[in-house]
């Protein structure tokens, strides 16, 4: 038990941190984030697709597409020069592209799972394969944007030369997927006819919920240990931006994608249909790598594990990485091996 004194000791040096953090905090303004320069290519409604400047020479001739996730910003790939998937991406060679969605907002109510597909996917992609001259190219998805990936990847496997999944969901329906959990029973239907559009923070503390001790109260306690170092208050308030600037989700989207994955899991049942074609994983017969997190919370191993038994690839890779699911962009580990990882694994298949 704590004496008195050093109880006293520790609310001084407490009160100290705070005191010493508010003048650092004002020094700080504007917290900037995505490190890399690039030029919009094209534009849809409110979809901007990006090339990313090259860093050194490329050493493939076939871009890597990356489509992320809606319920997010993309900028976590390219959160601060030491802290980005991307830069670590473009100093190993390779040509980049993004795929931007965008805010959507009441324009947006209506569109779905095509649109989205086989619309807005597939104009990028074939965007990016006239500019190169290439018949396919290589798509790199992450997380929900890798369920996209996947579907895109089974109706139109002739554009896709190479696939990368990274915390990916594939089997909504396994026993240690809380999200899941909680979304079976949603009454989806209510909610998006009330609504129209999901309000992204709604969405944003259903996410944080997942751990509440650590998420919504624990790191701002630990702020008070970094509040006067300017270059790691910085880091903590870009995380802090990212974890808190989350779109709005179109209405029939948001429908389809909690009744037709969450809800039904049809996409490993084989009876999920986009644009009334049948989307079977068996129709994704090129390379594929799946990188997952071994301590996601929000996509578990066991959601994205399975893919294998699923698609029709011969060539198929895995990476276990030893981290979380924000760790995977952002950590030091992270910088380190998932980019050459990426690139190594490529650059075997580049021909």
């Amino acid at each position: 038990m704590l004496r008195p004194e050093q109880i006293t000791q520790e609310l001084f040096e407490l009160n100290r941190k705070l005191t010493n953090g508010m003048a650092t905090l004002s020094k700080i303004g504007r917290v900037e984030v995505e490190a890399s320069p690039k030029d919009p290519v094209f534009r849809e409604d409110k979809l901007v697709l990006y090339r990313y400047r090259p860093r050194r020479e490329q050493v493939s001739t076939v871009p890597l597409l990356i489509v992320y996730a809606l319920v997010n910003r993309p900028y976590m790939t390219d959160l601060q020069e030491d802290r980005s998937i991307v830069r670590g991406l473009l100093d190993q060679g390779i040509d980049l592209y993004l795929i931007d969605w965008g805010y959507p907002d009441g324009a947006d109510r209506f569109l779905d799972l095509y649109d989205y597909v086989n619309r807005y996917i597939h104009r990028c992609v074939d965007l990016v394969c006239k500019r190169h001259d290439l018949p396919s190219i290589n798509l790199l998805g992450i997380c929900q944007g890798g369920t996209l990936s996947l579907c895109y990847a089974a109706l139109h496997p002739e554009k896709v030369r190479n696939l990368i999944t990274m915390v990916t969901p594939v089997d909504f329906h396994t026993p240690d997927n809380t999200l899941s959990q909680w979304y079976r029973d949603l009454d989806v239907d209510l909610m998006v006819d009330t609504l129209g559009n999901i309000p992204g923070e709604l969405l944003n503390w259903s996410f944080l919920s997942l751990k509440p001790f650590r998420l919504t109260g624990q790191k701002y306690v630990d702020m008070a240990d970094i509040i006067e170092d300017e270059d790691r208050l910085k880091n903590f308030l870009r995380m802090e931006k990212w974890i808190f600037d989350s779109p709005d989700q179109p209405g029939e989207m948001f429908r389809q994608f909690i009744k037709y994955f969450y809800q039904q899991n049809r996409l490993i049942k084989g009876t999920l249909k986009i644009g009334g074609r049948n989307v079977d994983l068996k129709q994704i017969k090129m390379p594929v790598l799946n990188i997952y997190a071994t301590e996601d919370h929000l996509v578990p191993p066991s959601a994205s594990i399975p893919l294998e038994k699923y698609i029709g690839s011969k060539d198929y890779s895995t990476i276990a990485f030893k981290g979380g699911h924000i760790g995977i962009y952002v950590s030091s580990r992270s910088q380190k091996e998932i980019p050459t990882a990426i690139a190594e694994w490529l650059q075997t298949r580049s021909k």
